[in-house]
């Protein structure tokens, strides 16, 4: 049998969709709060993984990597310029939607913080406002 563990993050960080048909394509920013959903078998105490961490491992990675940067497509056409300007600015393999986002969480984050623990992170909602999010379910 398998149980789940979530726990959610707030993070402050900017962005550009590259070929956004609208606004989204400008320089603009969000207060995201991004959920995990971790899942285990029960450890002796009867937990999935203690919460604290969740925290330290993905919580900590959001922290230390995106929040109070601005999060660019390394092939966006703007990327060269704006890495000139400012040296928050994180460069990555995808487009930085919402859906992005919470796919490269599942697909890489997730495996490489959570390595060596018995516990997969299943799934991720990253919530650009509280009205709109995006979920990657691995």
């Amino acid at each position: 049998m398998r149980y789940a563990a979530q726990r959610y993050h707030d993070i402050s960080c900017g962005h550009r969709v590259a070929g956004h048909e609208s606004k989204c394509r400008h320089l603009h920013g969000h207060n995201y709060r991004v959920h995990f959903t971790c899942e285990a078998e029960l450890d002796d105490i009867g937990r999935v993984i203690d919460f604290s961490v969740i925290k330290s491992k993905l919580c900590m990675w959001l922290e230390d990597n995106w929040d109070h940067r601005f999060i660019l497509w390394e092939q966006d056409p703007m990327a060269d310029r704006l890495c000139a300007l400012d040296d928050s600015v994180v460069l990555v393999p995808f487009n930085p939607t919402a859906e992005n986002m919470a796919g490269h969480l599942v697909h890489h984050i997730g495996p490489q913080q959570l390595e060596g623990t018995s516990v997969v992170l299943v799934r991720c909602t990253v919530e650009e406002t509280r009205k709109c999010a995006a979920s990657c379910d691995l």
